[in-house]
């Protein structure tokens, strides 16, 4: 090998200052891509890593988000279905973006169907129907 083909010590370090935050970008970038499943009528928290500046809900029917401090969310399933939450940094940067599935709890409940009519029903040692979203029981 001559030495004109062996990477230099400078080449090495640029290659690893360039090519790492590309690597590490993709990485967090695939992590961010995984849907969140949130339980119908119950909340997930989710621990930004710097402080939000705008928080937004795609379809605020399916999910809400409550913002209890700069760096927590409480990512709450309203209805069946698919959205998404994107909250940004002070300069519109993201620092979350995730697709939220909101999807039946599949501890103690039981979805009942007549007809069209769907009822929830909560079970511990007795079933009864469970409380409407955004009242209490």
């Amino acid at each position: 090998m001559t030495a004109s083909a062996k990477p230099s010590g400078v080449s090495l370090i640029r290659l690893l200052l360039v090519g790492l935050p590309v690597v590490l970008g993709a990485t967090a970038a695939t992590a961010q891509n995984r849907q969140l499943e949130v339980p119908i009528h119950q909340a997930t928290r989710v621990q930004l890593g710097a402080a939000a500046g705008s928080v937004i809900v795609a379809n605020p029917a399916i999910a809400d988000v409550a913002v209890t401090d700069a760096r927590t969310l409480f990512i709450t399933g309203k209805a069946y279905g698919v959205t998404e939450v994107i909250a940004v940094d002070g300069l519109g940067r993201p620092l979350f973006q995730r697709q939220i599935v909101v999807a039946p709890s599949s501890a103690g409940t039981v979805r009942v169907w007549r007809g069209q009519e769907t009822t929830e029903v909560t079970c511990g040692s007795t079933c009864a129907p469970a409380a409407p979203a955004g009242r209490g029981s």
